[in-house]
């Protein structure tokens, strides 16, 4: 696979206007076409999503499995969210119980994370262990961005070194896209919950 056949879709799990995490994952998205791809960003404000229930169809459940498609039908997925009580944010959450493994299984998978204070590590943490239960393929590289409010003016990084990180991100995600998989993982083969979607 070429560059110029790689298909990134970057899921933003911040619904604020404003949000840091959107800026942060446009910038990824540049970069990544910069590097000779197609991109994508799947904003969850524009997506009906009720809160995942079981017992209820993906194709009864709004924008549900218009989402499930979009992220199936690219080659590298980053997911960006802030950082809310020491996870990542609900409406990802909801967006990622509506997928399984036909949309993450082998795929590479980036993450990014912002917090309003210190580093949001387990955000990153928990987007991983989700990733590896749904048996993808995790970029090594991460992009962690700490006291968001003051980390753009006017959409732009005010620290480079930021910026080389999420800018990293992007072309890593164009990079390892045909990168081949780890044998599955013990999370992935407990997963029951991410069968038949």
């Amino acid at each position: 696979m070429s560059d110029s056949d790689v298909h990134v879709a970057a899921i933003c799990g911040s619904l604020r206007d404003g949000s840091h995490t959107r800026t942060a994952l446009k910038h990824a998205l540049s970069a990544a076409e910069r590097t000779g791809a197609t991109t994508e960003l799947l904003d969850l404000r524009e997506y009906e999503l009720p809160i995942f229930d079981a017992d209820r169809d993906r194709t009864n459940a709004g924008d549900a499995e218009l989402l499930a498609t979009r992220v199936r039908e690219a080659d590298t997925i980053i997911l960006g969210s802030p950082m809310y009580h020491g996870s990542y944010a609900s409406p990802l959450k909801t967006a990622l119980d509506y997928c399984g493994f036909d949309e993450f299984e082998e795929k590479t998978v980036g993450l990014l994370a912002v917090s309003g204070g210190s580093f949001p590590v387990t955000a990153l943490e928990h987007m991983r262990s989700v990733a590896r239960a749904l048996n993808a393929w995790v970029i090594p590289h991460e992009a962690a961005i700490p006291s968001a409010s003051t980390a753009f003016e006017d959409g732009e990084f005010v620290d480079s070194s930021l910026e080389t990180r999420v800018t990293t991100l992007g072309r890593r995600a164009v990079q390892y896209a045909a990168i081949e998989p780890d044998p599955a993982s013990f999370e992935s083969n407990q997963n029951v919950g991410a069968e038949g979607k």
